[in-house]
């Protein structure tokens, strides 16, 4: 059985080299996963199957990401399940040779060597921009048009 912090580094490490199909396997069968930053607030992740799914999906572009996680921090508290992980994820994008930083905050409860929740705090304006989507991501993120006319009589 893993520690938390063996747990946590097998995921990060996993999340930049690989094998995608194996991550999920990190957490439990029912599980709670948030990105309580993410500017789009999606649902949280609750089980192994929706990790899968959530790490095996493919890229949102053509892009390959050369990363590894840099500046690990690992916070143990009172209550041997809980780490709070401090950390970035460090790289360039292989097709434009641009390099990026992404930093993180992880708070997670792992029991057995198994994930069973996770807040994960991650920069979601430097993941949209070496990923290419930050264009996209601000198009998300303004009003829909009304359909509306100023000044028309409303029924």
């Amino acid at each position: 059985m893993s520690s938390p912090r063996e747990t946590f580094l097998r995921l990060v490490n996993g999340v930049c080299a690989g094998p995608y199909e194996d991550l999920a396997d990190l957490y439990a069968e029912q599980t709670h996963v948030t990105h309580p930053f993410h500017p789009l607030n999606p649902p949280p992740l609750r089980s192994r199957a929706e990790l899968h799914e959530h790490f095996t999906a493919p890229p949102p572009v053509a892009r390959t990401l050369n990363r590894k996680p840099v500046d690990v921090t690992i916070h143990e508290t009172a209550d041997p399940e809980v780490i709070v992980a401090e950390f970035a994820y460090q790289g360039r994008v292989n097709e434009t040779g641009e390099a990026f930083r992404v930093p993180c905050v992880f708070v997670m409860r792992i029991r057995d060597g198994l994930i069973i929740e996770s807040r994960d705090y991650i920069d979601h304006i430097s993941t949209a921009r070496a990923w290419g989507q930050l264009d996209s991501l601000l198009t998300a993120l303004r009003p829909r048009q009304s359909t509306t006319i100023e000044g028309a009589a409303q029924p």
